[in-house]
């Protein structure tokens, strides 16, 4: 087993480690950012690679803010905020532009295998899913008070669940009688919809279209790269890590053509002019042997890219 994830906890875990460390192309000096810390896997490696630079990490979870003061040093800030105040947040740390940036997409292992936070079909917990604990609405929120016609546009476009409008019909009439409040709840209330001997996958589908609704996951996805442009300094690299298809769709799109729909723009001479040159023609995959010991590694698609010089703001 590779000595970049055999010491890791399973708070800790961090996928493609190694991968996401040469991409970012570390400096000892350097000024880099993570806009999710999670449980602090990538960030810890990430510091060590430091002597006079500069870390800043990103995460609205209190357990990550706990987390990260156990890496307490000088050259490390943790920014308790949502991802899509990026710009905001270094600006006023005076900490732009960075020369690396890295985002891994996904649920940290210690939300999933805390039953109380609601993010795992494995355990019986309340129907939470929030990355932020201490605001807004909870997919129990989302279950009991969406119309049927929201709940099948989330099951259809967030989870791709085949039999979206069963689905939302099933649920919009399972809760008339008692509000749906814990994953055991739901899992009894759509039971009929799953189909047979695909249980698990139908469940992972709800529950990620749930998760994504409940933390506005896409659209402050969006927000964030489009802000990539502004901070990173030419030369900088974009490392982005997503773990589902909807996610990998945005982050290709825009690094190819920095733009998320549609064909890149061109000038009034026919060139065009993008803020990025992609590195990796075919997302990185993690190996057999990484997701033999981290089933989590599975799905994830890593993306690399490098900020061209030209419309730079620094």
């Amino acid at each position: 087993m590779s000595t970049e994830y055999q010491n890791d906890t399973a708070y800790h875990r961090p996928v493609m480690l190694a991968e996401c460390l040469a991409g970012l192309d570390m400096q000892p000096d350097g000024r880099y950012v993570d806009v999710t810390f999670g449980g602090g896997g990538h960030s810890a490696r990430m510091l060590e690679r430091l002597t006079t630079g500069h870390l800043y990490s990103f995460d609205q979870d209190a357990d990550a803010e706990r987390e990260a003061a156990q890496l307490a040093r000088p050259q490390f800030t943790f920014i308790r905020s949502n991802f899509r105040n990026l710009y905001q947040e270094l600006a006023q740390r005076n900490a732009l532009p960075v020369d690396g940036l890295l985002a891994d997409l996904g649920v940290s292992s210690h939300q999933f295998d805390t039953p109380e936070r609601g993010f795992s079909t494995r355990f019986d917990g309340p129907l939470d899913m929030r990355m932020n604990s201490e605001d807004g609405p909870s997919a129990a929120d989302v279950v009991n008070e969406y119309e049927e016609a929201a709940l099948h546009r989330i099951f259809g476009m967030y989870g791709e669940v085949t039999n979206a409008r069963t689905l939302a019909r099933t649920l919009s009439t399972a809760r008339r009688g008692n509000s749906i409040q814990t994953i055991g709840e739901l899992k009894k209330a759509i039971a009929s919809c799953m189909p047979r001997g695909k249980e698990n996958k139908y469940l992972a589908q709800v529950f990620q279209a749930l998760r994504i609704e409940v933390n506005d996951e896409m659209t402050a996805l969006q927000e964030m790269l489009e802000q990539t442009a502004r901070v990173l300094r030419p030369g900088g690299r974009l490392v982005v890590m997503s773990y589902h298809s909807l996610e990998d769709r945005l982050v290709k799109n825009f690094m190819a053509k920095g733009k998320f729909f549609g064909e890149a723009e061109k000038d009034l001479f026919g060139h065009t002019h993008v803020p990025f040159e992609v590195l990796t023609r075919k997302p990185v995959e993690a190996s057999a042997e990484e997701v033999a010991a981290n089933s989590r590694a599975r799905s994830a698609k890593l993306r690399i890219a490098v900020r061209n010089t030209f419309n730079s703001e620094f």
